[in-house]
């Protein structure tokens, strides 16, 4: 049985589907997203939501790898790289198909290193958005 923020072998991540990485992390950012806005400052719940949709839209993640992509390991620029390149489900409403690759890719990087427990990292990439 699975436990919450139970950890998974980096081969095992590494060798995932890079879309079901972006699933995991897209919830991962979503999250962090949210608990940051709360704990910046007293918004009300429709500011807290307009704020949100801003930076996990695709295009809000286009310009997060902006400020994160010099940064980024040679293995979390492959990963990138995978989720961008995937074939995806669905496609996005309100972006281009370039920002709806590069925010897949986004995910996909935030979901390995949150299955492999590398929440310091998640921070250090992340952490310069709300800065």
């Amino acid at each position: 049985m699975i436990k919450f923020n139970d950890t998974m072998p980096r081969e095992r991540a590494r060798g995932m589907n890079a879309v079901v990485l972006a699933f995991v992390g897209d919830a991962v950012w979503s999250l962090y997203v949210r608990e940051s806005l709360v704990f910046e400052a007293d918004y009300k719940t429709g500011t807290l939501q307009k704020l949100a949709s801003e930076r996990v839209s695709a295009k809000g993640q286009a310009k997060l790898l902006e400020k994160i992509e010099g940064t980024l390991t040679e293995e979390e620029h492959d990963i990138f790289r995978r989720g961008r390149n995937a074939k995806k489900p669905t496609k996005s409403k309100n972006a281009s198909v370039a920002e709806y690759n590069i925010s897949t890719g986004v995910e996909a990087v935030i979901g390995f290193l949150y299955l492999v427990g590398d929440y310091a990292r998640i921070e250090e990439l992340l952490s310069g958005e709300f800065a």
